[in-house]
């Protein structure tokens, strides 16, 4: 395979302005809106000629469902995940795991719950 297994992502929001201003606040980032019929997407920043998977948040209540416990978990990447985790419950998320070190070789983790109520981890070799 010439390409990483992870081409998309989609995080389910209920509440699409809400998850927005978290995301964006916590990443110091902008998310893109796009309504297409009914199914909202905030688009995460991203650039194809850099690795890694593009994604977006999500809302479209007859086939997403937020999830703090069930489903894949996804990772993203940060320089030191203590930055995001100094964010998150000061804009309506939780912090569920610290900054944990996994090891030497492979760095640091950390789980928060979003304001949707989506479980998010970080990964930083910091």
């Amino acid at each position: 395979m010439d390409y990483n297994m992870v081409g998309w992502f989609e995080i389910p929001v209920e509440d699409m302005e809400r998850a927005k201003t978290f995301y964006e606040t916590v990443f110091q980032i902008e998310i893109g809106l796009q309504d297409f019929g009914g199914t909202k997407m905030g688009w995460f920043p991203m650039d194809h000629a850099k690795p890694g998977a593009a994604g977006s948040l999500i809302q479209n209540k007859d086939w997403y469902k937020p999830s703090g416990s069930e489903g894949t978990l996804l990772y993203f990447n940060s320089m030191d995940v203590q930055n995001e985790l100094d964010r998150i419950e000061s804009n309506g998320g939780k912090i569920m795991q610290p900054k944990t070190q996994i090891s030497k070789e492979i760095g640091f983790m950390a789980v928060f719950l979003d304001t949707e109520g989506n479980r998010i981890a970080l990964h930083s070799r910091q």
